[in-house]
């Protein structure tokens, strides 16, 4: 045994050891937490049903599974299953891939090995030989440890394991965290701390926080991992950089994740001494093609490059006068002798088309539908503009019929409060999926078209930026923990419901009784939509103070590009307002379908979620309800600090059902978020009422400071910067 196993077990024993004793060790453990189960009768069916575990793997992902399976179960149980060297007598919970199994377990399980693909799993209660039995298993040992932490969540949730037939996979290829850290620790959009990856310390001391990560990843079926920023440094590439990515990467291996990096154009230059980095030169890419053979000579298993380029003043083959096509397929050619794969983000915009930000991705991807190479998927944001509290679906969606998508979501709140507000993300998310682009007629939904159901895409993907940082709770808010639980999981299955996730991840992280799932699973529910109405409702957008995107900043006029400032996205004035973006305005609804483009581009059809988004409107416009825009917007605002003032008062009924320090932690950060949802609520009320000339409706409080005290605030501790 190494010695980096033998610390790696140390570490594991004395973190079990530890952290029932304390509740932050608890919030450490993330849904992981493996607690007694309370309930005597369900306890004892599991007690009946497990009587001894039969590992028939020797390979290190076995070992971990079997590891996971004693821990958990000795924990929910504090009884310790005996561990059996083969199936003999009954009860027995087996565990092992395919090729492990004997002949008669193959025989009985044939038909449901057809079912799944090289992740999958199959989790079955069998009679072999008259006797009961539980397999777990599937075509390969990643395979097998997806079932172990999917049968572990059946144990922590207290559902029946009497007879199972689960025989589930994966509906998309790609389940990809994109971590925007940058070499010095600092993480661009971070509120949970620096970033986890000590690169002085590494290659020789793995952080016991690198195995927690991978577990955590695995439990929910995430299998790669993009370490750095999308604003590239190129040091990365370098020998001393990769032997530490080296490192990781063998962490990493045993839990079914891969490495990615990002990858900036410039590198040739800025590290390769070349003096071009244009695509179509023969060095250049003889360059890469070098560059990624030294990667996968350290790495085999190394996934490939997420490129952001020619956005935001990143390099790209646009500064040669090459298009997005030459620089993806550039890089395509390097890494496909390894099977790698390049992740292009479609983020683009810049000062050269301002008429419509919310346009210019679609204008510079969809004439290449088609023309990228087989191992280039397009990374597309869930929205034209980038990761607000809400936005319509991204046209490229349902434009890009030859390409292979993938969805880019953002599980940091960049936009949403940071790690102070409770907002749960994958209510967002499920909007999104389950919106219809209409590519193939109705019933085309966005889900459809990244798990390549719709256009039978072989490549598959779905990443999210983010949220992980090194403090303890790992994403600064506990409830944030949900975020990255919550993408896992839609990453598995895009049709999953945001309602069940939030069912799972509450029993797992604090408690089954129904007393509290009930009321606090409401609470998570609605706390997206409470944010949306305390900052942007009627489809407002991009109205946050500049840089550091804290608090309101409707006002902010002044920005050197006209699409930096919030007034270019919202345009009050006298008569209304909104960004028209119907046939009237810059008509970016004919980037649509024809049925999606009718809907949003008539005010009277267009939803009122996504209004403003949409169309400049008359502040004494009737909203469906029967106020006017001014009324019904400012009643919005208010109905969102209401909801915060629900969600304290749910969370202060629940104290007895959770830790004292956590339930303390919440309950601050809830008072930040009431205080912060009236800040939003009256700065912007107060900024538009100067181009409606309306009084407030009755039920709007009046707001207990002036416009340009609000304007006057400044915010030099906002973090993520």
């Amino acid at each position: 045994m190494t010695g980096i196993k033998k610390t790696f077990l140390r570490l594991l024993a004395l973190f079990f050891m530890i952290s029932g004793t304390a509740s932050a060790q608890k919030d450490y453990k993330l849904w992981l937490r493996y607690d007694k189960i309370q309930d005597a009768v369900i306890a004892s069916e599991y007690k009946n049903n497990l009587k001894g575990i039969v590992s028939l793997g020797s390979s290190e992902t076995a070992k971990i599974s079997l590891a996971e399976l004693e821990t958990g179960i000795s924990h929910m149980l504090e009884n310790k299953p005996e561990i059996r060297s083969a199936i003999n007598g009954e009860n027995n919970l087996i565990v092992g891939s395919q090729t492990a199994l004997n002949s008669d377990l193959k025989k009985v399980l044939a038909s449901d090995f057809d079912k799944i693909n090289n992740e999958g799993f199959i989790i079955k209660s069998i009679s072999l030989k008259n006797k009961k039995q539980i397999v777990i298993t599937g075509k390969n040992d990643v395979g097998v440890l997806y079932g172990v932490y999917s049968f572990l969540r059946l144990i922590q949730t207290n559902k029946s394991i009497k007879n199972l037939s689960i025989v589930d996979s994966p509906k998309i290829n790609l389940r990809v965290l994109n971590h925007w850290d940058n070499l010095d620790r600092t993480v661009e959009r971070g509120y949970a701390g620096f970033s986890l990856w000590n690169w002085q310390k590494l290659p020789d001391f793995i952080d016991q926080r690198y195995i927690d990560y991978a577990r955590a990843n695995a439990s929910i079926g995430i299998n790669g991992t993009v370490l750095t920023n999308v604003n590239a440094n190129a040091l990365i590439l370098t020998p001393q950089y990769l032997e530490k990515i080296e490192a990781l990467a063998n962490v990493f291996r045993p839990y079914g994740i891969k490495v990615y990096l990002t990858a900036r154009f410039s590198a040739p230059i800025e590290i390769g001494g070349l003096k071009t980095a244009d695509p179509k030169d023969v060095a250049v890419a003889n360059w890469w093609k070098d560059k990624a053979k030294e990667i996968y000579k350290r790495i085999p298993d190394f996934g490939g490059f997420l490129v952001k380029a020619n956005s935001e003043g990143q390099p790209g083959p646009q500064n040669y006068g090459r298009d997005h096509v030459d620089g993806a397929n550039m890089l395509a050619d390097a890494v496909a002798p390894f099977g790698g794969v390049i992740m292009w983000r479609a983020f683009v915009y810049s000062e050269h088309d301002a008429n419509d930000r919310a346009k210019q991705a679609y204008a510079e991807f969809q004439p290449y539908d088609g023309k990228f190479k087989d191992n280039v998927i397009v990374q597309v944001k869930n929205g034209a503009i980038d990761f607000q509290p809400r936005e319509p679906f991204h046209p490229l969606f349902g434009a890009m019929k030859k390409t292979p998508i993938m969805m880019e979501f953002q599980i940091t709140q960049e936009y949403l409060g940071f790690s102070t507000h409770l907002a749960y993300l994958p209510k967002l998310f499920q909007e999104v999926l389950a919106s219809d682009t209409y590519q193939k007629g109705k019933g085309s939904t966005v889900a459809k078209v990244i798990d390549g159901s719709l256009t039978h895409t072989k490549l598959t993907g779905i990443a999210g930026v983010s949220n992980i940082g090194n403090d303890l709770n790992w994403t600064g808010h506990p409830f944030a923990q949900a975020n990255w639980y919550g993408f896992g999981r839609l990453a598995w299955d895009p049709y999953l419901d945001s309602e069940l996730i939030a069912d799972e991840w509450l029993r797992c992280t604090f408690s089954n009784d129904e007393n509290f799932i009930k009321p606090v699973k409401e609470m998570m529910i609605t706390s997206r939509e409470a944010v949306v109405n305390y900052m942007t409702p009627l489809g407002l957008h991009h109205i946050m103070d500049t840089g550091h995107h804290y608090g309101p900043g409707p006002w902010i006029s002044d920005l050197s590009r006209p699409e930096w400032n919030p007034t270019y996205y919202h345009k009050a004035d006298k008569n209304g307002i909104g960004f028209d973006r119907a046939k009237t305005g810059t008509n970016a609804t004919a980037q649509y379908a024809p049925e999606v483009e009718k809907v949003f581009d008539n005010l009277e059809t267009c939803p009122e979620q996504d209004l403003l988004w949409f169309h400049h409107v008359s502040w004494d416009y009737k909203l469906k309800n029967g106020q006017t825009l001014w009324n019904g917007m400012a009643l919005k605002y208010q109905e969102g600090v209401n909801q915060v003032q629900e969600m304290q008062k749910t969370w202060n009924n629940a104290g007895k059902y959770v830790d004292e320090e956590r339930f303390k932690e919440v309950q601050m950060l809830l008072e930040i978020q009431s205080k912060e949802a009236k800040w939003w609520r009256d700065a912007c009320l107060l900024y538009f009422q100067q181009y409606s000339g309306k009084e407030l409706p009755v039920g709007v409080e009046k707001p207990k400071q002036t416009l340009e005290y609000f304007k006057s605030l400044k915010f030099p501790f906002a973090p993520g910067n």
